[in-house]
């Protein structure tokens, strides 16, 4: 069976999950497969606070990105919507988070 070209950000990884930073943040992580996989998440151009600000609604300001070369590793963090655990938390866990990331589409050539 041939493989397919990867299409989104979540094809390029091993894993890309979310989880909780403390009750006021979330933390994303992508594990990168590879070297040109990881050139293509840490390229400011196409990953960046705005492209956070704008999947996840928030100010771009209060996006956190870090770029992690030797382990081909991008870590995002952001305030929760609303605090952990609160009458309105819908995601204790911060658990799916993750999902508009992974399925974020890859630039175009």
């Amino acid at each position: 069976m041939a493989e397919t070209a990867p299409t989104t950000l979540g094809d390029l990884a091993y894993e890309v999950r979310s989880k909780n930073a403390g009750p006021f943040w979330v933390t994303m992580e992508l594990f990168l497969r590879d070297t040109d996989g990881y050139r293509i998440a840490a390229d400011e151009t196409y990953l960046n606070e705005g492209t956070i600000a704008r999947l996840y609604r928030l100010d771009e300001a209060d996006v956190r990105m870090f770029r992690i070369p030797s382990l081909n590793v991008v870590k995002i963090s952001f305030p929760r919507p609303v605090s952990q655990a609160s009458l309105r938390d819908r995601d204790v866990h911060s658990g799916q988070h993750h999902v508009p990331l992974a399925v974020l589409p890859l630039p175009t050539a």
